[in-house]
C-alpha cells in the first residue's frame, strides 16, 4: 500500500495508579481528545491500565482478551484510529506475566503484540526497581504496520537504552517507533530527551514517546515530558506537566529526504562489526 506523505500522531500522558476504573476513564477521555484533534495514530504510556506496587501490578494483570485491550479494540474501531495500547501487565496462558504493548488497528483487530525484552532491574535515586521479580522478558522484536501501510516498530521504556533494538527495527523497515514509557522522575530529567532524540537521529525514524507523569503507588514518580521526535532529532511536540495529549504531523517525505541526503543507514558496513559475546559490567 502506498504510504501517505503525513501521519498525524498523538502521545498520551497519564498519571496511572492502582485504580483501574479511573485509569480507563482517563485513557478514554484523552484518546478521544487526540482523535478529535485529527490523530490517526495514538499511543498510550507504559502500564497505563494499572501502575502501582508489585502486589497491585500482579492483581491488575489481565489476558489480552481482558477489559483493557477490550476497551482499546472497541475504541480504535469506533474512532477509526491506530491505537498502540501503551503496555499492560499481561497474564499469559501459562500463568506468567509480561509487560506487553498491543497495536490495535482501526478495524479493532490486534495487529501486533510486543513483550518488553529489557526489564527494568535498576537502582535510581535510592529506589530499587525489580521488574523481573513479577514479569518475564519477551524474546523477540516486533514490527507492525499502520492501516495506511506505514511500518511501525514497538518498544517499551527501558528498551530506549538499547540502541541495537532500535537499529534492528529500522533495518526491518520501521519508519515510526512507538515507545510507551514510565521513565522515573530522575531519569526523565537527565536522560529522557537526550535518549529519545538520539534513537531518532541514529535510525532516521520518528519516535512517538508517551510517558507517565506524577506519583504512583508506593510513592514512585514519573517525569512526564512526553515527546514526538522527527528523524532529524527535532522535537515536534512536548507535553506539559499534566495529564494530556500532544499531537504532531509525521512528514514521511521529509524523512525520505533526510535518508537520501544523509544516508547513514545505507552506509552501514555490517561485515566490519564484531559483537563481543559479553559486555563488561
Amino acid at each position: 500500500m502506498e504510504e501517505p506523505a503525513l501521519v498525524r500522531a498523538a502521545a498520551i500522558q497519564m498519571n496511572s495508579t492502582e485504580d483501574r476504573a479511573r485509569n480507563l476513564a482517563t485513557a478514554d477521555r484523552l484518546v478521544r481528545a487526540a482523535a478529535a484533534d485529527g490523530a490517526a495514530l495514538v499511543v498510550l504510556p507504559e502500564k497505563w491500565s494499572v501502575l502501582g506496587t508489585p502486589e497491585q501490578l500482579e492483581a491488575g494483570a489481565e489476558p489480552l482478551d481482558g477489559p483493557a485491550i477490550g476497551w482499546a479494540r472497541a475504541t480504535a474501531r469506533e474512532l477509526g484510529v491506530d491505537l498502540v495500547a501503551g503496555s499492560i501487565v499481561e497474564l499469559r496462558d501459562d500463568g506468567t506475566r509480561a509487560n506487553a504493548s498491543v497495536h490495535v488497528g482501526p478495524d479493532g483487530e490486534v495487529r501486533a503484540v510486543y513483550r518488553k525484552v529489557h526489564l527494568f532491574d535498576v537502582e535510581v535515586a535510592g529506589t530499587v526497581y525489580r521488574e523481573s521479580a513479577g514479569e518475564r522478558p519477551g524474546e523477540e522484536l516486533v514490527t507492525s504496520a499502520l492501516a495506511d501501510g506505514t511500518p511501525l516498530g514497538l518498544a517499551i521504556c527501558f528498551d530506549l537504552r538499547f540502541p541495537e533494538l532500535f537499529r534492528i527495527l529500522a533495518l526491518r523497515g520501521a519508519l515510526v517507533v512507538a515507545l510507551p514509557s514510565a521513565f522515573t522522575l530522575a531519569t526523565t530529567r537527565d536522560h529522557w530527551e537526550v535518549l529519545v532524540r538520539a534513537r531518532a537521529i541514529e535510525n532516521q525514524q520518528f519516535v512517538v514517546a508517551p510517558n507517565q507523569i506524577g506519583v504512583h503507588p508506593p510513592g514512585n514518580a514519573s517525569g512526564g515530558r512526553s515527546l514526538i521526535v522527527d528523524p532529524w532529532g527535532l522535537v515536534l511536540a512536548t507535553a506539559p506537566d499534566e495529564e494530556c495529549h500532544v499531537v504532531a504531523e509525521l512528514d514521511l517525505e521529509r524523512q525520505a529526504r533526510i535518508r537520501a541526503q544523509l544516508p547513514a543507514l545505507a552506509s552501514r558496513r555490517p561485515q566490519a562489526y564484531a559483537w563481543p559475546v559479553e559486555a563488561a559490567a
